[in-house]
């Protein structure tokens, strides 16, 4: 695929992905009914391309025990991550619960190294530290104090750290799974975890006021499928590291969406760190470190 497309749909994923906070926010329903429609209304969208496709029904049928069983368990790993990240919504702010997700690139970085021996080069690294240093620039005014919101900042923590190795299981998966079928099986996976937790908890799956059911369906919708799914079609051509990077762009998307729905305003210190995040990601594509590595 053109260069220019891979990294075009990268960067349309980004902007989609940005809206996840804004539709959580939006949305009066429990953390794990909310991620429950997210993905569940996903699946519906991504289902019919499988099932109705012969070709790729007989590549579902041909799957090892062992690609089915890593496909389901990434849809866990993506469930868990978004319980962890809507409740961390629940007790500290937008931007900080943002900006801690995005820590993610330090995550997919020490498992590539860990599990894969991956090496990065020094300038990508550099960009991957001035890209977080402008992450925290646009939340450290917005970190609150005390334990509810030490609490939502280490749920938050987790969550990226859990992301990070959904991302890091998907490389390996994508390399023999179509990332239709690969995706089908990861929200199916995801909407049975987050089906059986949310029974679990006592949660309802009705009784929502209708913002919050178009809240849904805008989660499953745009920051899912135009950006998630988009995630993982690239991840045939890019590596994780670079998919996470990425996502450092999400708080300048989610400072400007908070800016135009709620007018917060983006202050001097908002604005510079949105300067570095750019920075930072320019080093770290111009390092060249991106370059997808053979299977």
């Amino acid at each position: 695929m053109k260069k220019s497309v891979v990294y075009g749909g990268l960067l349309f994923s980004v902007i989609a992905l940005s809206t996840s906070a804004i539709f959580v926010k939006l949305a009066a329903a429990p953390s794990a009914i909310t991620a429950f429609y997210r993905l569940f209304f996903a699946l519906l969208v991504i289902a019919p391309f499988v099932l109705l496709s012969r070709n790729r029904r007989a590549e579902l049928i041909a799957l090892s025990r062992r690609q089915l069983l890593q496909s389901l368990v990434s849809g866990v790993m993506l469930a868990v991550h978004y319980i962890l990240w809507f409740e961390s919504l629940r007790y500290t702010s937008v931007a900080s619960s943002t900006v801690i997700v995005t820590l993610q690139p330090v995550f997919t970085m020490l498992f590539a190294y860990l599990f894969s021996r991956e090496k990065q080069r020094p300038l990508a690294v550099i960009g991957c530290v001035v890209a977080l240093t402008g992450s925290f620039l646009i939340g450290w005014g917005d970190f609150q104090s005390g334990l509810l919101a030490l609490w939502g900042d280490v749920l938050a923590l987790v969550a990226a750290a859990i992301i990070s190795g959904y991302f890091f299981l998907g490389e390996r998966v994508r390399r023999q799974v179509s990332a239709v079928v690969y995706t089908m099986l990861g929200y199916t996976g995801s909407a049975v975890f987050l089906f059986i937790y949310a029974i679990v908890k006592g949660d309802s799956f009705t009784d929502y006021p209708a913002e919050t059911w178009l809240s849904f369906a805008g989660l499953a919708l745009v920051p899912t499928i135009m950006g998630q799914f988009i995630f993982n079609l690239l991840l045939k051509w890019l590596p994780a590291t670079t998919i996470s990077m990425s996502i450092l762009g999400e708080p300048i998307g989610t400072c400007i969406l908070a800016y135009l729905i709620w007018q917060e305003q983006i202050g001097l210190q908002q604005g510079i760190g949105m300067l570095v995040i750019l920075g930072g990601l320019g080093l770290y594509f111009f390092s060249g470190n991106q370059k997808k590595q053979s299977a």
